[in-house]
């Protein structure tokens, strides 16, 4: 009786096992259609267009700089506004550093381990 359980069981997974794998290996539209969708909804609108129409708030800058999709001009001329608009980067209060010195803390660890990338972009930073 105990050996046809655990026969049972045992049968009962592998099919388990490979009801998982089929669905592993099964080719999924989702992400197709999810790919088609940001190209044509990126090709008309990039994040930074012109100087009439920059949004310089320092949280949209940030948030060019985190998307991992973004380009590497797009990442160059974000760094470029975050120097020109918000690069002064505050004394120490006290004991402490300024709270803005975590933002542009998070600026720089960020932008070094963006997939988009390169020294150019991340030596820009040395003007701050």
């Amino acid at each position: 009786m105990e050996i046809t359980l655990l026969i049972k069981s045992v049968m009962g997974l592998i099919v388990i096992l490979a009801v998982l794998i089929f669905l592993l290996f099964l080719p999924s539209t989702k992400k197709k259609k999810q790919v088609s969708q940001q190209k044509n909804d990126s090709s008309p609108d990039s994040p930074i267009v012109s100087n009439e129409t920059q949004n310089t708030s320092l949280e949209y800058l940030r948030s060019v700089i985190k998307n991992k999709k973004s380009t590497t001009s797009e990442l160059k001329n974000a760094l470029e506004l975050v120097i020109k608009h918000h690069g002064i980067v505050h004394e120490k209060i006290g004991e402490r550093a300024h709270p803005d010195f975590d933002i542009y803390m998070d600026i720089l660890f960020t932008i070094c381990r963006h997939p988009n990338t390169n020294k150019d972009v991340i030596l820009t930073l040395t003007a701050l």
